[in-house]
């Protein structure tokens, strides 16, 4: 019987301090956005949703890009139910398109007055091999290029509405990741290499892009931060192969945050006063941090821009 108990009060103890640790890093605020224009993509679900829904609370008009238009559409219509907030729109986004990144962003720099918060939240890990019609790996293309693409676009309307934020969502997996420059379109990578690199090497990619474009952007009144959201139970390990998933689900419902919790670094970095005029930073918890040396190689950094822009066709 001393056993039983015993086990059940260790049982609740480490619950509770996973719980409490989930929990760090809430962000409180009562910043209402009445005016400011927000645009997220990924928001049909998970984190992105909880950021939508959070700021289209604070009465922001909100826009959402979707690659499934009908979806898209429910996920506007169950904002405004959850919010009160009307001023929500849905758009059509394939961000592993340059071709629907620019329709889009040719979209919103003719029907927006302003754009004062991008939030590029999308994200996927490795799925199924596959090489989009620009060329990249599927993977990339999704998590760093189209991201990398759609902010450029959209700046002079973002320089415009300033002061303005650029938030892009990373991930800690960036530890485990490499820019190869001889493979920067990640379309070398096969079977078990992609499995292990493409995601971990896109989110590298953002932070270092990050970082060498909030230099570029320095005097406009724009500033972009990236941050860790923390290990989140959402739908992002659905494309992974299923002996992945068997093994990573349960985990993940036990000891990963909710998409609640793992809107609220995101969210920081779009409205807090704390991180206005800061820019180029990582951040996690909802404070600054400091990523590993090789997420703070200038030099590799702006030869990665510089490739980018090659890429994506912002240079000729």
């Amino acid at each position: 019987m001393f056993v039983y108990v015993l086990s059940c009060v260790v049982a609740i103890y480490v619950v509770y301090k996973l719980h409490m640790a989930r929990l760090k890093g809430v962000f409180s605020s009562g910043i209402d956005l009445v005016g400011k224009t927000v645009l997220i993509t990924g928001a049909s679900r998970g984190i992105g949703y909880e950021i939508a829904l959070d700021l289209a609370k604070r009465n922001a008009r909100v826009i959402l890009p979707c690659r499934n238009v009908v979806l898209g559409q429910k996920v506007v219509e169950s904002i405004k139910s959850e919010s009160g907030n009307t001023n929500i729109i849905s758009k059509e986004l394939d961000l592993s398109s340059f071709k629907s990144i620019r329709r889009l962003a040719k979209e919103i720099r003719n029907e927006e007055q302003r754009l004062d918060i991008l939030i590029n939240n999308a994200g996927v890990t490795a799925g199924p091999k596959k090489i989009t019609e620009d060329g990249l790996d599927e993977t990339y293309a999704i998590n760093y290029y189209g991201p990398f693409l759609l902010t450029n676009l959209l700046l002079d309307l973002l320089s415009k509405s300033s002061p303005s934020r650029v938030v892009n969502v990373t991930s800690i997996a960036y530890e485990q990741g490499f820019i190869d420059f001889a493979d920067l379109r990640g379309v070398r990578l096969t079977s078990l290499k992609y499995l292990m690199r493409s995601y971990a090497d896109s989110k590298l990619a953002v932070i270092l892009g990050t970082r060498q474009l909030a230099k570029r952007l320095a005097g406009i009144g724009v500033t972009v931060n990236c941050c860790h959201p923390g290990s989140v139970n959402t739908g992002l390990f659905d494309r992974m192969p299923f002996y992945v998933r068997l093994f990573i689900k349960p985990i993940s419902a036990i000891f990963f945050r909710s998409p609640r919790e793992g809107a609220q670094t995101p969210i920081y970095l779009s409205i807090s006063e704390n991180v206005q005029g800061i820019s180029g930073r990582y951040f996690s918890e909802c404070k600054l941090d400091n990523p590993a040396k090789k997420a703070q190689d200038d030099v590799v950094a702006r030869k990665l821009v510089d490739a980018t822009e090659k890429i994506v066709g912002l240079q000729s």
